[in-house]
């Protein structure tokens, strides 16, 4: 018996030598990434307020920027924190389509929609923190594709809460005008933030800003209506809803993210300690990836309770709101591609 406990023991300890080699053999199968650098050692379009170090150099290849996945860097969490969320989106898309027929019911479609358009915006996220390092011109062009994921996102936000989520009463008072409103909202984000990023090498900050945050509350507005009708006429008839609930925590925890996302807290109050983590933009890709997690598993029960109510009001809309769908996310898309003409036309005449 003592041998054979040795013998194990043995094998645990063996197994830990194995264990402790594993950072080095992995240190070993990639290459040895250049060092991050200095606020003042990058052009000034990638230089962010208070974030003084962990700067990737630009113009190397695709590759090193693809390996800074995995490099201790100031975008490190901004791509984790986004990539893991679109892959428990796709998670959650496989779980969903078992039980629901994407292809055969069309009142399925929004919600196809909404899972399409998440997964979207979180992947271009993450390739647009990661990528966008390279170049000035991949800076715009990752960006700009970020601008057309959030677009698309609104308008798919904005369909599914019209869809599956409204009162009978808010669909009678805004059913004239919701889903085109939010289309060009959505197109109008896009326009803002593109043309906003074009033109801050000439405008202040807070100017940069306003043409991002300004056409995003608009669509916002608009978008959560039907929720927030919701929620108010529930609570006001004593709310034991617990899909309403959920709507709640929707609300709240993209609200705590707009707020991070429009001020640069805590970084500005502790200049380059938050440089790899603790930033304001990455505070907010948490509460938006929370708030985009319970959105969709708010709508896919509301997708299964509430059936009879929307097969009623909304009847074949299904099949007119997916082509508005093709029609923004085509519109979004030329229009990321017009201003990154743009760009390469204004850079082209900067360094000849």
């Amino acid at each position: 018996m003592a041998t054979v406990v040795m013998e194990q023991i043995g094998r645990l300890f063996i197994n830990a030598q194995q264990l402790r080699q594993i950072p080095q053999l992995l240190e070993s199968a990639f290459p040895t990434l250049p060092c991050t650098v200095k606020v003042s050692d990058v052009p000034w379009v990638f230089q962010e307020r208070h974030i003084l170090t962990g700067y990737r150099q630009p113009d190397h290849s695709w590759r090193y920027y693809f390996l800074t996945l995995f490099q201790r860097h100031n975008e490190t969490i901004n791509v984790w924190t986004h990539l893991l969320a679109a892959l428990v989106i796709l998670v959650k898309w496989q779980e969903i389509s078992q039980t629901v027929d994407f292809l055969r019911d069309p009142h399925a479609q929004p919600l196809f929609i909404i899972l399409l358009t998440a997964f979207t915006y979180l992947s271009f996220s993450a390739l647009a923190h990661l990528l966008s390092a390279k170049s000035e011109l991949s800076h715009y062009t990752f960006y700009f594709l970020d601008y057309v994921g959030v677009a698309v996102y609104q308008y798919g936000s904005a369909l599914t809460h019209y869809y599956y989520a409204i009162e009978e009463a808010w669909h009678a008072r805004v059913q004239g005008f919701f889903l085109p409103a939010a289309a060009f909202l959505a197109w109008l984000t896009c326009f803002g933030c593109c043309y906003g990023k074009y033109v801050s090498p000439t405008l202040p900050k807070i100017t940069h800003k306003l043409f991002q945050v300004v056409p995003s509350a608009l669509a916002y507005c608009l978008d959560i209506s039907p929720v927030v009708h919701r929620i108010y006429t529930c609570y006001q008839e004593g709310c034991s809803d617990l899909v309403v609930v959920y709507h709640l925590y929707q609300v709240l925890f993209f609200l705590i993210g707009a707020y991070f996302f429009s001020c640069p807290h805590p970084e500005s109050w502790f200049p380059g300690k938050c440089d790899f983590i603790g930033q304001g933009h990455q505070i907010f890709h948490v509460f938006v990836m929370f708030s985009t997690l319970v959105q969709i598993e708010a709508l896919r029960i509301d997708f299964g309770e509430r059936r009879p109510l929307y097969e009623r009001l909304h009847g074949d809309l299904a099949h007119d709101a997916v082509a508005l769908f093709i029609f923004t996310t085509c519109c979004s898309a030329l229009t990321a591609f017009y201003v990154r003409k743009r760009v390469h036309a204004s850079l082209h005449e900067k360094y000849v």
